[in-house]
């Protein structure tokens, strides 16, 4: 069952994108964001991301930028999937919405790679590293993206953003997440003039892999894209895997990584200080205690729209909530 009005869906896929109905829809499960639906036609399948239903905050679940994004990246080195159309008129399905091509592959909840040998591992985990730094790396005035966001201290503009959505989305206090915000209001460097595309929320489990090797089919996930400081992108790598695996935080704190044929922390940051010719990076614990502080923020707006009743998936929204303050600890542990 989903919420999407076929009635009025199935002649816009028509007109719009050439899809012949029947339809038959189906809600991918796991995201926490826009929720994103699986559509079948009768000759091929396509993938619809919508806006939740809903009062929202100011600024958020931006699918036209998700769009926008992926369509100038499309033929680039980073791997996206082909966007078809995007629609802006609400009355179709309720809210914005576009759509794209469905990508065949596989992805990686918990970064342990749990169903790949361990011999393979470090294949996956470099091409991953690999992926990172060609966002990293995009032309911005080739591909159209010089104006995708604006300029300036990226970690001054998103402290005082991410701030203010939590505040905004706070169900109770949480005195860790007050003190980490403080501490990163002090702690946040000057602009060292260094502008890329970022990704906002790049893990292994936002990659959708080939079906038979480790190979990037797609990079998934955009709503947090801009122009913006490419150390938040690795550091949110390193943040993810500092969390404890499983439900926890499907992390990799205590795991016995050369065991499991995975990189440290450090040679994560190593292969990607290689790979972008970078002697080194000073104070990396702000910007992982930073990528703590946005995750917490994000999960508190996920706990309030699962308690307002628009969250994607309320049930899991609700238990993903209860980590803000885990998160918020954990920023202020790396921060120092």
């Amino acid at each position: 069952m989903t919420d999407l009005d076929l009635d009025r869906l199935r002649p816009w896929l028509e007109v719009n994108i050439g899809l012949q109905g029947p339809v038959e829809v189906e809600k991918i499960q796991g995201g926490q964001s826009n929720p994103t639906f699986l559509v079948r036609g009768v000759d091929r399948a396509v993938v619809l991301r919508r806006k939740p239903p809903g009062a929202l905050l100011k600024s958020a679940h931006a699918v036209d930028r998700e769009y926008r994004v992926q369509a100038a990246l499309s033929g680039s080195v980073v791997p996206v999937a082909g966007m078809l159309a995007l629609c802006e008129d609400e009355g179709i399905v309720g809210s914005m919405f576009y759509v794209m091509e469905h990508v065949a592959g596989r992805t990686f909840d918990d970064p342990r790679l749990l169903d790949i040998e361990a011999a393979e591992r470090p294949l996956f985990i470099n091409e991953m590293c690999r992926v990172l730094t060609a966002i990293h790396q995009v032309d911005l005035d080739t591909v159209g993206l010089s104006d995708y966001g604006p300029r300036g201290n990226y970690f001054r503009r998103q402290i005082d953003r991410w701030s203010a959505q939590y505040k905004a989305s706070a169900t109770g206090e949480i005195a860790a997440m007050d003190q980490l915000m403080t501490a990163l209001d002090r702690a946040c460097p000057e602009d060292d003039g260094r502008v890329t595309l970022v990704h906002g929320d790049y893990r292994i489990d936002n990659l959708m892999f080939a079906p038979d090797k480790p190979e990037v089919a797609s990079v998934l996930d955009w709503e947090l894209s801009t122009l913006g400081h490419p150390f938040a992108d690795l550091a949110a790598v390193i943040m993810q895997w500092q969390m404890p695996p499983g439900d926890q935080g499907r992390g990799l704190r205590g795991v016995d990584r050369a065991a499991h044929g995975l990189p440290s922390d450090e040679d994560f940051v190593a292969m990607y200080s290689d790979r972008m010719e970078l002697n080194q990076i000073d104070n990396f614990g702000f910007y992982v205690a930073f990528c703590f502080f946005r995750m917490a923020a994000i999960l508190q707006g996920v706990m309030k729209r699962a308690i307002d009743g628009n969250a994607s998936d309320p049930a899991r929204g609700k238990k993903l909530g209860a980590f803000v303050p885990l998160y918020a600890e954990a920023g202020l542990e790396a921060l120092g």
